[in-house]
């Protein structure tokens, strides 16, 4: 990102999540963040932070590590249930920064996105509390506890430039142009030169040549650019090349650019967010391609190596068969031979006399020594040529076994061959898989990651369709509880609620049509399980159903009614003893897989992968985690894949609050 597209960013996030409240924090990898948003108008946005690289909002989906890392939670002890009530560009240069209260504390979230950025968290007093990566620089520390300082500047800022500065090109000289903006203003050569291009001055120009109306023209267009974006008035453009892969993002119709094919965005934040979704895409099916071909060059030299053995084995296993044959077929003169050389042994000869005799009969061809090739008196070896085949034999052994010693050679080697023989077919088996393996990731990693489920207006509640199709809603919080009976509770629906303190109101949606006993039982038990009776792990409990003319938040005079109560009137219709138990599920849909939840019978009729739970003592998270596996272990091999990478608190969300466990 340039200084032009982080100045972009930051207007547009100022009016998109100024006031918004941080959800949750992820740490995406070692240099990435998502933030999860909610503005104050209720809307869900993701907000994507990689240091050294980019900022802004996303529409896609990314996969969550189970563990977050430390920095990761840090920042969400710091920053979480915070409220975003700045956001800046620090001096137009390449740094953003997010000013967030919490508990009373104001921090700063400040992402730097050039080469060799960081991510840091200041406090109030302007001491670094974390940092994504620590540093000592000459010109600054990076260090939990000392005092944040910025970069030093790469040059006058363009949000401050006057005419005075632009005329300062002139005294680099002969210095072309637009290396002279480069180093007085310090934007990128992208930049210098479109305001070249658009104030009509050759690039390559000496500074020392530059008329004041060049200048001007210069100084005009650079604040031209600046306030298109302080004004709104700027208009995205994603670039593409010739081959349609994306060169470029800017904020604005680039002249540089004037030979690309241009794609006009609504906002800078979604020209980023594609552009680097496909570049994302691109970059990792590389890397994943790259590895798999280290991997099988590795295990290639591995095989070559067996082969190269497995040749050698064969090839010695021959030669000691041969050798023992060839014994064999002359084994009475090579035993003279033998039977010679330690009887003139034994008669005082040396071994230089005996070896010397041997050898004045070889060039006589006298037989038998016209085998003698020469002696090795330090191993007591002779080493002999027979039918062209040369070798060594034992003197302290007879021909008969010399022979049987080389045979036992042979059978070595080739007891050894089967051995080898196996590890290759093994290499070649894990050659094959390595490519097999690389393909499936590299085609997984080709697809576009997909973008958040957008989620229905229901989902904000606990909910769940009946068997009969009928939506059940029931509050999460008396905040939801309020929302729910005030907003969306209806004429003909009917209203849930345990007879119990703790109880959630649940709302049948009965759009004028007349639910069947089924969904009555299946609303109650509903109802009965999200009550304070499943924190106390009972067994059952009674639920009642009452209109909603007959809830009221109107209290009995003299009384008060808190947060999410109401008032029922009339006489109320009992479900007695309603068992305490739900079940949780996973179903296939367009947009792809979907975790559900709620009574047995209701979900029984949308799905078959599901399980049973009931209160327990197992802790949420996780019962969760043992839920996402026993449904992986039910589907089918190629779908367990993508049952195991929801996160975790998709399947917490059906979970009643306090412990439960998978029924038997």
């Amino acid at each position: 990102m340039s200084s032009f597209d982080v100045a972009a960013v930051a207007v547009e996030l100022r009016d998109l999540i100024k006031g918004s409240r941080i959800t949750k924090i992820y740490q995406i990898d070692n240099k990435t963040l998502l933030l999860n948003l909610r503005n104050p108008g209720g809307e869900k946005l993701q907000l994507l932070a990689e240091a050294g690289r980019r900022v802004h909002l996303t529409s896609y989906d990314f996969k969550k590590p189970e563990r977050p890392p430390n920095f990761c939670m840090a920042l969400r002890k710091y920053l979480e249930n915070g409220v975003v009530r700045e956001v800046n560009q620090y001096d137009f240069e390449r740094i953003i920064e997010f000013l967030i209260e919490r508990g009373g504390q104001s921090y700063r979230l400040i992402i730097e996105v050039f080469e060799r950025g960081n991510i840091i968290l200041v406090g109030s007093e302007s001491k670094i509390l974390q940092a994504l990566v620590y540093r000592r620089m000459k010109d600054r520390n990076i260090l939990r506890g000392e005092a944040f300082r910025y970069p030093p500047q790469r040059g006058i800022s363009l949000k401050d430039v006057r005419l005075e500065d632009v005329y300062k090109l002139k005294g680099l000289g002969q210095m072309d142009v637009v290396r002279g903006l480069v180093k007085i203003f310090g934007i990128g050569g992208l930049y210098a030169e479109e305001i070249l291009l658009r104030s009509g001055v050759d690039k390559g120009k000496p500074c020392a040549l530059l008329s004041d109306e060049e200048l001007n023209d210069i100084f005009n267009n650079m604040r031209g650019l600046v306030l298109s974006i302080e004004q709104k008035s700027y208009e995205p453009h994603i670039y593409v090349g010739e081959d349609g892969e994306w060169v470029d993002v800017a904020p604005f119709k680039m002249r540089r650019y004037s030979d690309l094919r241009s794609l006009k965005v609504e906002s800078l934040n979604k020209a980023l967010d594609e552009y680097y979704i496909r570049f994302s895409v691109k970059t990792e099916a590389e890397e994943i391609e790259d590895a798999a071909k280290r991997e099988i060059s590795a295990l290639e030299k591995v095989l070559e190596e067996q082969r190269r053995s497995l040749e050698e084995l064969r090839s010695k296993a021959n030669y000691f068969r041969r050798v023992g044959d060839t014994i064999y077929s002359h084994i009475y003169e090579i035993d003279q031979l033998l039977s010679r050389i330690m009887d003139e042994k034994r008669l005082g000869n040396d071994w230089e006399e005996i070896a010397r005799k041997l050898l004045e009969e070889k060039q006589k061809a006298i037989p038998p020594s016209t085998y003698f090739i020469s002696l090795k008196p330090e191993s007591l070896t002779l080493q002999v040529s027979v039918d062209g085949l040369t070798f060594d034999l034992n003197l302290r052994m007879s021909a008969q076994q010399n022979a049987a010693e080389y045979y036992g050679m042979a059978k070595r080697a080739e007891s050894k061959i089967s051995g080898v023989e196996e590890a290759i077919k093994q290499t070649i088996q894990k050659i094959e898989e390595a490519k097999a393996k690389a393909s499936r990731e590299i085609e997984e990693a080709s697809k576009p990651h997909p973008p958040v489920r957008r989620r229905e207006w229901f989902e904000k509640f606990r909910w769940f369709f009946s068997s009969e199709g009928f939506l059940v809603i029931g509050g999460r919080d008396a905040s939801t509880n309020e929302v729910l009976i005030r907003k969306y509770m209806e004429e003909n629906d009917m209203v849930f609620h345990a007879d119990v303190a703790g109880s959630p109101f649940v709302v049948i949606k009965t759009q004028g049509k007349e639910p069947s006993e089924a969904t009555i039982n299946e609303a109650a038990q509903f109802t009965a399980s999200y009550s304070r009776a499943w924190r106390e792990r009972l067994g059952a409990v009674d639920v009642y159903w009452v209109k909603p003319s007959q809830v009221s938040k109107s209290p009995p005079s003299g009384e008060y009614l808190p947060k999410g109560s109401f008032m029922i009137y009339g006489a109320r219709n009992y479900i007695r003893n309603v068992p305490l138990a739900l079940s949780i599920g996973v179903k296939y849909t367009d947009d792809g897989v979907k975790v559900i939840g709620g009574p047995s019978g209701a979900i029984a009729k949308q799905t078959n992968l599901y399980v049973n739970i009931v209160p327990g003592d197992m802790p949420s998270g996780r019962l969760a985690k043992e839920i996402r596996q026993a449904l992986a272990n039910m589907a089918p091999p190629e779908r367990r894949k993508e049952i195991l990478e929801i996160p975790l608190e998709e399947f917490q969300a059906f979970i009643p609050s306090g412990m439960g466990r998978i029924a038997d």
